[in-house]
């Protein structure tokens, strides 16, 4: 029996970099013997402080109440049905583009729940304070890995832990170990810490 390494990748489900890098690693997952494990961040957390836009924080506060129902889900039922529920509101969120629906986000919430098997009353979390210790102790843990000057996804495997990586296309099959390959070779070597190019090209999700 191959056994297979752990993955923890830290995500706010509003993100598409994140929903689009998660959707690789379950890929991977088809080619190399990994298990994806999946943690929450906040990106309403991560900005508290800084200089952002208004607009951009408006928009990450009501995000947050996402994070919020994820935190009800896993405590009524275990982290296991995280990887179901972020599936849902991701498609809803990303592949259906209801993201830039603000007005969407309790239909979406009780939607996905209902989907992931869960119960869709959960959606009340969004309006509640009563998990907040549990995303912060989540964000703070995925944070630290990486420091405060990046954001989601974060990934950590085993010992090694990096921001990323922020790609535009979904790799399949081969492709998709084979970035994983590379990804692990670069980011192992404890004094390497950035490569970047200007990204030109908006993400997509087939």
């Amino acid at each position: 029996m191959t056994v297979k390494t752990p993955v923890d990748l830290w995500f706010d489900p509003f993100c598409p970099f994140a929903w689009a890098t998660s959707r690789w690693l379950l890929e991977v997952e088809k080619v190399r013997p990994i298990e994806p494990r999946w943690r929450l961040m906040s990106l309403h957390m991560l900005n508290e402080g800084k200089d952002v836009p208004a607009d951009y924080l408006q928009r990450i506060a009501r995000a947050h109440e996402l994070v919020r129902v994820v935190a009800a889900a896993q405590q009524k039922y275990g982290d296991q049905v995280t990887g179901a529920l972020y599936t849902e509101l991701g498609t809803r969120l990303h592949n259906e583009r209801r993201g830039k629906r603000l007005d969407l986000l309790r239909q979406t919430a009780e939607e996905a729940l209902e989907a992931a098997g869960l119960d869709r009353k959960l959606a009340d979390a969004m309006e509640s304070e009563e998990y907040e210790d549990a995303i912060r102790a989540s964000h703070d843990e995925g944070m630290a890995l990486v420091g405060q000057e990046v954001g989601t996804p974060v990934i950590r495997v085993g010992s090694n832990a990096f921001f990323g990586p922020v790609i535009t296309r979904i790799p399949r099959g081969e492709e998709a170990g084979r970035l994983w390959d590379g990804v692990l070779l670069v980011t192992a070597f404890e004094d390497f810490f950035e490569l970047k190019r200007s990204r030109t090209r908006e993400v997509r999700f087939d």
